[in-house]
């Protein structure tokens, strides 16, 4: 994710080189779906009132001939906003796999600029490179050092875990993960895992399912969205990427370094298999196109979500989809520096390359009974406008939040709690 005025960037990629024995291979997207009996299929469904679903979020997908957008909403808030721009090809490569060249190592930086065929050399830490330890002698402090394993001119399989920013290139790593709807494949590794945010239960009835599906020679981790599914479709995913893995194995060999082995999906794609799941009640698509593919996708990974795919036609409609759901208005406002909250009070925010500073002000908010009552519901305001628009604007780093000073120690307790949430 890349930052572009303010609002997320997500973009879709094509090599500037691509491999002279094969074109790159495409994520899995789709398989053949898992029968599913009715009693699951309607377990899974979710809440529905009146005949429609019931969720907190929706997606709204517009795509037009310069770029596609998502944006994600809470209620009618926008919380989210991604772009794909096909016009750029290496900004936004996180998640591909190449078949590399080592450029030059750098023992005092404990690093090595990769050449992955883009403008710019990647570059791989010592801690992320893999190796045989029968093959590498161990210096004194007992791990061995990065020019011991990489040489100039070796050819590597790496994965992008990082795009590139600025005059800053890609950051690689050796450990290579492909992830599927419910699992993540770790290729020769003993990694074995099972998502920190499912219930105990749940995590014991699945660590049951892994122990009889994971391959041995290769690492799974099952994520969040196995919640509840039958082994057959775990076993559907697993076999799916062992698959994925044996054509990128197989183009490896063939292939000359440096060239782009394995991309990862459309972003539309990218984004539902990351995120949709009964939470949300919609996503709705301008595009015919991209609708039956998205369609498609959702009902062979989650067939009783796929009704909630629709398809929005801007010629039939009264207004563009992102003017209907109000996308427009909200995407304008998060582009200002300054940020109005309900009751009449201000953000102030403010990016410089070390830091992002916010400041709080009351501004038309003068507030009935006492300034400490006015100052603590402002702070709380901004509280959960801060939250928010550090989200949509994808802001890291080190953040500066200069609230209103409160008296009261209860206020500047609640502040912080609501805040936290």
């Amino acid at each position: 994710r890349g930052r572009t005025g303010g609002a997320k960037q997500q973009e879709q990629t094509q090599p500037r080189r691509a491999g002279k024995s094969g074109k790159p291979i495409e994520a899995l997207i789709a398989h053949d779906p898992t029968e599913l009996d009715e009693e699951t299929l309607e377990r899974r469904r979710g809440r529905e009132r009146k005949g429609r679903a019931v969720g907190r979020y929706s997606m709204c997908v517009h795509v037009s001939d310069t770029a596609t957008q998502i944006a994600v909403l809470e209620g009618r808030s926008l919380i989210e906003h991604y772009v794909s721009r096909p016009s750029d090809d290496v900004s936004q490569i996180h998640g591909n796999v190449y078949l590399a060249r080592v450029q030059n190592v750098l023992p005092g930086m404990e690093a090595a600029f990769v050449d992955i065929g883009t403008p710019k050399n990647a570059v791989l830490y010592r801690g992320d490179v893999h190796y045989d330890p029968e093959d590498v002698e161990r210096s004194s402090s007992g791990r061995p050092r990065i020019e011991d394993v990489l040489k100039a001119g070796q050819t590597i399989l790496c994965q992008v875990t990082k795009n590139p920013i600025g005059a800053k290139g890609a950051r690689l790593t050796q450990e290579v993960s492909l992830p599927g709807r419910f699992v993540v494949l770790i290729p020769n590794s003993s990694t074995y895992g099972i998502s920190k945010r499912l219930p105990d239960d749940e995590r014991k009835r699945l660590r049951a399912i892994l122990d009889r599906v994971k391959p041995a020679q290769h690492g799974v981790i099952v994520r969040t969205a196995a919640e509840r599914v039958t082994t057959e479709e775990i076993e559907n995913d697993v076999r799916g990427l062992l698959g994925l893995w044996s054509q990128i194995e197989a183009l490896a060999k063939r292939s000359k370094a440096p060239t782009l082995l394995y991309r990862e999906p459309d972003m539309a794609v990218r984004v539902i298999r990351e995120e949709f799941s009964q939470d949300y009640r919609s996503v709705l698509i301008d595009d015919r196109e991209l609708y039956t593919a998205v369609r498609d996708y959702v009902a062979s990974i989650s067939p009783e979500l796929a009704d909630r795919v629709e398809y929005y036609d801007p010629e039939a409609e009264a207004l563009p989809l992102y003017e209907r759901q109000h996308v427009h208005e909200q995407l304008h406002r998060a582009l200002d520096r300054k940020v109005w909250l309900p009751s009449g009070g201000s953000l102030i925010i403010e990016h410089t390359e070390a830091l992002t500073v916010i400041d709080v002000n009351t501004g038309k908010n003068v507030g009935k009974s006492s300034l400490e009552e006015t100052v603590f519901k402002n702070n709380v305001e901004a509280a959960v406008e801060i939250a928010r628009q550090l989200r949509l604007r994808d802001v890291g780093g080190i953040i500066v939040v200069d609230f209103i000073d409160m008296e009261r120690k209860d206020n500047r307790e609640e502040v912080v709690r609501v805040f936290r949430d």
